[in-house]
């Protein structure tokens, strides 16, 4: 099991909203987490780093499941999910269900193949919302509510992939707001952007977390000082730390989080 060095205390602001408990995750007979103890404070801003390869995106995936899709992956342990105490990866639990609970926005932008309008609609449909005046509203207040509508009001109906790269993952983050989900989830998001659209997508992460619980993997650990609220430092599939954001870049606790923030390793 992780020797995870200690959280921050629980305050009356600061809720749980999900957790891992003792999570194991195997690739076939491959044991890639290994015992992963860990809150997602609601609303807030979650980073996970740590070198390539050490179990950041494939937590981050437990979350809503995405392992499902491949044979031969397996979990152990719970993820709870607040208020409910819902267990996300019980066998019981529908994954489609979790995924709109928990939406995902990827590294690099993937809108499908339709229109400004259609991908963010995409999802509302699946859940089966109807009516041209509630999808246009909600269509309108998720593109809102990743600073895109005024950008594109007037060209709903153009294709998407018509976007600049920065647009296209704004209107995946809009795609993912549509279904009100509770977590958002974001591995490396602006990876494969320039360092304008980046800035766009961060200050844009700032404005969602008063509405939604997010959780960031990223390599960059300037950005991870900048957005998050909480860092959590993984190596080799186990979480070495998690604590305030401030106290891991200024004075972890844990010598192996130290070397890694300070560049002496990895």
């Amino acid at each position: 099991m992780s020797k995870v060095t200690e959280g921050p205390a629980l305050t009356a602001d600061l809720k749980i909203k999900a957790e891992a408990r003792n999570l194991h995750f195997y690739y076939g007979n491959f044991h890639a987490l290994k015992g992963i103890n860990m809150p997602i404070y609601e609303r807030k801003v979650t980073a996970l780093i740590g070198p390539s390869g050490c179990g950041k995106s494939t937590y981050l995936r437990c979350f809503n499941r995405m392992h499902d899709l491949y044979p031969g992956n397996r979990y152990e342990g719970d993820i709870r999910l607040h208020p409910d105490d819902t267990n996300l990866l019980h066998p019981q639990v529908d994954p489609i269900e979790v995924r709109m609970r928990i939406s995902m926005v990827f590294q690099k932008p993937n809108p499908f193949p339709k229109s400004i309008y259609e991908n963010v609609a995409y999802g509302l449909r699946v859940r089966g919302v109807r009516g041209v005046a509630i999808m246009d509203e909600k269509v309108e207040q998720a593109l809102r509510g990743a600073a895109l509508w005024d950008e594109v009001k007037d060209r709903l109906n153009d294709l998407a992939f018509n976007l600049s790269g920065g647009q296209q993952q704004r209107l995946c983050i809009a795609r993912a707001l549509a279904t009100e989900p509770e977590i958002l989830l974001f591995d490396e998001p602006t990876s494969a952007l320039d360092p304008i659209a980046t800035a766009s997508i961060e200050e844009l992460i700032a404005d969602l977390k008063d509405k939604v619980t997010i959780l960031i993997v990223t390599h960059n650990m300037q950005q991870a000082a900048r957005v998050s609220d909480f860092t959590a430092y993984m190596y080799l599939g186990e979480m070495i730390e998690f604590d305030a954001t401030d106290t891991i870049f200024i004075k972890p606790k844990n010598r192996a989080t130290e070397d890694y923030i300070t560049g002496r390793f990895g």
